[in-house]
Order: C-alpha cells, then structure tokens, then sequence
C-alpha cells in the first residue's frame, strides 16, 4: 500500500510497514548507540528526556504519553542512555562532572560516577556492563564498569569532543570534536584512537552524530563558520557531514549543505541528526529556525540523501530519536519544554507531550528564545543567530575577520560584571547589540521601534522589553570552578600564583580583582596596549583593548583579540616577545609552566562573595 501525504514543502511517498516484506517488517535492526538529550528504552516503553535548564531529566510513558516522573540531577544535564535493555538510566550532569545513574521506574539514584570536567555524551552497550562518556575537556571518553560504578580507563579523543556513538560489532567508539566537527575512531581493544577523518578548518560545533544499522557510514550535523564574512548570508552554513567508516574508501568524508538542500530553503544550527532503525529515513533538527528535514537515506555514495519534507516544530528543537519499531519519531523543543510526537507513515504530529515546567521567567524565556533563534524580528536571512557564535554562553573557538579587525569570539561567562563589552570596549549595554541586530550580520527588522541610539551614547535599555530580555538572558551566565582546582591549588599553581602576584610579571597590575580584570564600566574606560594591536594589518579600532577576564581560561582557547596564541603557554612566550603583555621574557620554563598551571585553576574559588565584597554591582539589563 503506498499513500501520498503532503507536509512542509514537499509531496512524499511512504511505505505503509506492514505492506512490505524485508527488514522493515522483520524485527528492527538497532544502530550502533548514538548520544542525544533524547532515549528510549529497548523494549520501547519509556522515554527518556534530559531537561537542561531545569535540571532533571523526565521519564515518559511512550503508549500513554503521559510524564511519570521528573528527576532531579544537577546543573545542566546532557546526555541521556538508558542502560543497556534495563530501564536504568545513565545523566551526563555537564556543570556538577558527574554521571548520575537513576532507576527510571522507581525514580531512585542508584549512584553517581565522579568525572574530570564537562560530561557531554553517553552511551551504553547492549549487555549494559559498559558505559561511555565524553569530557569536553580535556577531550576524553571515560569507560565506566556499570556494576562497580567505576571509571576503568580514561580514552584521549581528540581536543573538547562531544558526539560519541558505538559500534559494537567493530568495537569501536566514534567520537565528535566539538570546535572542529573532526570526527575520531578509538580502538576499544586497544584503547587508542585509530583513525581520523577531518573537515576543513572552518567546520565548527559538531555534538552529536550517528551511524547507519547496516553500512559503514557515520552522519555528522554541524556549521561551518565562514570568519572572513560578515554578512549573515553565508557566514554561518549548516552541515551535515557523511563519514565512510571502513578504511581506505574515497572520499571519506562529504559534507551536505543544508542551506540548499531544497531550493533555497535555508535552515540555521544543526544539533542533532537520527536514523530510523531500518536505514531508510533520517531526520535532522535545527535548532536557530525551529524546523526539521526529513531525508530518504540511500545508498549510493554519491547524493547519500533525498529531500523529503520539511517539519515545522516549537523553540529551539535540540532532539529527535526513533522508536524501536520505527514507527514514531520524536523532537524535544528545549525553549519550549515539550515533546513532539510524529507518525513516521506521513510525519503527523500525534501527541505534544509537556515534559517539565520553564524554570526561568517570562522574561528570561523571552531572551533566551532571541538569543537562539536566527528568525525575525532577529534575523533577516536566517542563517545566523548569537547562538550560531555563543551557544549556551560558550565562545565558538573562532576569530573572526570583522569589519574593525580580526576579533576572537569571547564567553559571555561573568559579562554581567565586566562591562563594557568587546575588545575594544565599543558597547557599554547589551542593548547595544541592536545594531548588530539591524546591522549586515543578522539583517533583522530589531527589537525597539525608532532609531537606535550610538553605541556607548545614549542607553538603549529601558526602551524595548524585548531587547531588555535578550539582555538578561545574556548577562545570566556565570563561571563554572576550574577542574584543576577541586581539590584546591596544586604546588605548582601555587608557585604560579605567586609569579601572577609579583611586581616582576605586572599580570595583577590589570588581571585584577575577583574576576582578574580591571574592566569596569565607569569612563574613561581602562584600554591597554599590550602588544598585539599591531600584528592585524587590518585593524580599525586598536591597538587598546578592554581586559578580558581570566577565569575559564583553561577551556576557551585560541588566545588574544587576534585568536593567534594556541595555548596559554604561547600568550606568555612568543606571542609577547618586548615584555608589553606583562613580564615573562625573563622567566624559564619551569616557571612558565607554573604560571600556566595557575592559570588553568581559574577560578579556583566563587568569584561572587569577592566582587560583592568589593561593591562591584551585577549589571542584570
């Protein structure tokens, strides 16, 4: 029985499942288990949903679509696996570097497995004894004995990796860098990585990816950041990447546009990718324009996918999974807190399921949503939002050749006190972003009527509540403790400590305070020459920059407003060679290493009760 159904832009044919014979109608075959904020359980009863801004993770009745419980984990949850065909449930908790285990249907944590930093992915094997993590940083994955609660080995997988899949009959581990889309290959037996297959260096923020149940293909949803544009047409493009697993096939890997995959329909921030238990459809989110492709698979080396249709789903789509069966598929809409379901015969939607209630307020909620969304009244064109470059308040790893000069991305971790913002200090107010807003980038129609005020002239807070949400949410995001200090300063920090502090090096001179920075937004704001303002021929604004802040520094390389220090150990060395950023020259490396290692342990302690301390106010608009 074949049936034409329309959805989205596109009329479809669909194989009714029970009309054929083959493997869609023999029992499903499983893919190799893929990382998601999403996952059901092999006997295809729960669902299981990680609730990031909420900190729980919800477990769904799949028949009944009813929630039986939220589950309280910790600061902002990832990854989510049930544990192998149980109904045992293994959180990523990203912020606490934990990974809880639960027992989905009692609701009891059965334990908790402490790691080193930013837990991302998890997945299990079928016989559930093993579990995998991945640690952003340092860029691991830790195996976990499921019954002792213990990590048995710690795996290098590449620099801040993410996306993690098995593949049970080559027992290998597929593994994600998050700032590169690089996607590596651990030998499980031998506990190395044993291939690699790398994009071009523009390929950025790759979390997740899957592999096919029966071909040796691997499918990657990333961007790729065009840094030497500035207009928002073609400076953010989406991806997704077609990785030829076995050895020795060519290419090996191909990278699918998905800005032009139907016309000229452009889709904005991939997040995460799924394939139906038989290989025949695939479904990929974008969370910037809220909507969904829906693909027919083949197996041709060539095209590898064929449009379907286009799904039109809620705020900030972040999931989507298949059931067992194949005959449901499932999208998390983060900003929304609910699940949509859909029928996999013609892509209906059948159920909406709320799985937990907004932990922030409708003003928070408001900001967050522009801050993610590359629609209008944000974004003209829709290929980029801030998310595209900050997502969840990160930096993307990028500089950027903007008009004023090349400007690596910063966090916004610890904005709300260390305005002004930007290198060069040119906006004093999140408001201020209006002009990017309206301006070439992101080409939207903007969230105040009238003509926006000069940046660093008169405010612009106070006249839209939209733009005033957007700078709540923006200002909201606060440092994490550095891993290197958990257990306090180690020696060798302390000896770096004390070379930061000392007349000799001049660091504290302007990595001042509980935030390490002497910006402040009182004028005349304090600029510095350091050195480095001259190495950009193109440079508008310098050579004074505004002081970043040092906490966080140990995650968010490359370094300097230019992005040309790969490592903290070359800010010190040769990328300050006439002493003009601090004194190093003249210390060895040993001790340069001890002035890394204190680096790296910021911060060691909450910078909150210092700065309040010091009257230093939390800009909050």
């Amino acid at each position: 029985m074949r049936s034409l159904v329309r959805f989205g832009l596109a009329v479809i044919t669909v194989v009714a499942a029970g009309a054929c014979g083959g493997a869609w109608c023999s029992a499903p075959l499983l893919a190799g288990s893929s990382n998601s904020l999403l996952d059901i359980s092999a006997d295809g009863r729960l669902i299981a949903c990680s609730n990031r801004d909420n900190g729980t993770v919800s477990v769904i009745d799949r028949e009944t679509r009813q929630v039986l419980r939220e589950l309280p984990v910790g600061h902002k949850p990832e990854g989510v696996s049930f544990i192998g065909d149980t109904h045992q449930l293994a959180v990523a908790v990203y912020a606490d570097d934990r990974l809880a285990l639960l027992d989905a249907d009692s609701g009891a944590e059965l334990g908790s497995v402490p790691l080193f930093d930013e837990p991302y992915g998890v997945v299990s094997n079928r016989a559930g004894t093993r579990l995998w993590v991945t640690e952003e940083y340092p860029g691991e994955v830790a195996e976990i004995d499921v019954a002792t609660r213990k990590v048995l080995r710690r795996l290098p997988a590449g620099a801040m990796c993410r996306g993690l899949a098995l593949s049970e009959s080559t027992n290998r581990l597929y593994v994600t860098e998050y700032l590169t889309s690089a996607v590596v290959a651990i030998d499980l037996e031998a506990g190395q990585v044993c291939d690699r297959w790398q994009g071009p260096a523009s390929e950025n923020l790759a979390r997740q990816l899957v592999l096919h149940p029966t071909r040796g293909k691997a499918y990657v949803p990333h961007i790729r950041s065009r840094v030497t544009v500035h207009q928002g047409e073609g400076s953010v493009l989406p991806y997704v990447s077609v990785i030829d697993l076995p050895a020795g096939e060519e290419p090996r890997r191909k990278t699918l546009p998905m800005d032009s995959f139907v016309g000229a329909f452009v889709v904005a921030n991939p997040w995460e990718t799924a394939i139906s238990p038989d290989g025949e459809q695939m479904v990929t989110v974008f969370a910037g324009t809220d909507d969904a492709f829906v693909s027919q698979v083949l197996d041709d080396n060539y095209r590898e996918l064929s449009f379907r249709g286009v799904l039109r789903l809620g705020h900030n789509p972040r999931a989507v999974r298949f059931s067992p069966d194949g005959t449901e598929c499932y999208v998390y809409n983060a900003l929304d807190f609910d699940l949509w379901v859909y029928n996999t015969q013609n892509y209906e939607r059948v159920a909406q399921i709320a799985v937990c209630k907004s932990p922030l307020t409708a003003e928070q909620l408001e900001g967050k949503r522009l801050f993610y969304t590359a629609l209008e009244p944000m974004v003209g064109r829709r290929w980029i939002s801030c998310s595209s470059c900050h997502p969840d308040g990160d930096p993307d790893g990028r500089t950027w050749h903007n008009p004023e000069g090349l400007r690596n991305t910063m966090t916004l971790f610890g904005m709300a006190y260390t305005h002004p913002i930007h290198w060069s200090a040119d906006r004093d107010e999140v408001q201020d972003f209006e002009h990017t807003v309206r301006g070439p980038l992101m080409q939207g129609r903007g969230l105040l009527r009238g003509k926006v005020h000069e940046s660093l002239g008169e405010p612009n807070s106070g006249r839209s509540e939209a733009l005033d949400a957007l700078a709540v949410y923006s200002n909201s995001h606060e440092f994490p403790l550095s891993p290197h200090a958990k257990t306090g300063l180690s020696e060798a920090a302390r000896r770096g400590q004390a070379l930061f502090l000392s007349a000799e090096t001049k660091c504290a001179e302007c990595h001042s305070g509980p935030f390490y920075t002497d910006s402040r937004p009182e004028r005349p704001f304090r600029l510095h020459d350091v050195g480095t303002g001259r190495s950009d021929p193109g440079e508008k604004l310098g050579p004074k920059y505004d002081t970043p802040s040092l906490l966080g520094i140990y995650r968010s390389a490359p370094y300097l407003h230019h992005g040309q220090a790969a490592t903290l150990t070359e800010v010190l060395t040769t990328a300050n060679p006439k002493d003009e950023h601090g004194r190093t020259s003249q210390l060895s490396a040993a001790q340069i290493a001890d002035l890394v290692e204190f680096l790296k342990s910021l911060p060691f302690e909450d910078p909150l009760p210092a700065a309040q301390a010091a009257g230093l106010k939390k800009i909050e608009k």
